[in-house]
């Protein structure tokens, strides 16, 4: 496998270019990364962040779930998959 499709291949499988699924994983972590330290936070605070994270949750699974329209399976033929 060459070395620029290791960089195009999954992007192209869910309708991306490279800097797309770039710009779209950057935020997804960022939102990850947010939701769970409002979590640590509630574990410890109980009173704070109380819908925070399942939000964050929620808001996720919609972006990358239910509003994701693939553009083509997975050479594994497995469709839909996590990124």
């Amino acid at each position: 496998m060459s070395l620029r499709k290791l960089f195009t291949d999954h992007p192209a499988s869910v309708g991306e270019t490279y800097f797309q699924h770039l710009c779209a994983a950057c935020w997804f972590a960022t939102r990850m990364i947010f939701g769970g330290f409002c979590v640590l936070l509630h574990a410890f605070l109980p009173f704070a962040f109380r819908r925070t994270g399942s939000e964050c949750i929620t808001e996720l699974h919609t972006r990358m779930v239910t509003n994701r329209h693939r553009s083509a399976p997975h050479a594994d033929g497995a469709g839909v998959a996590a990124r």
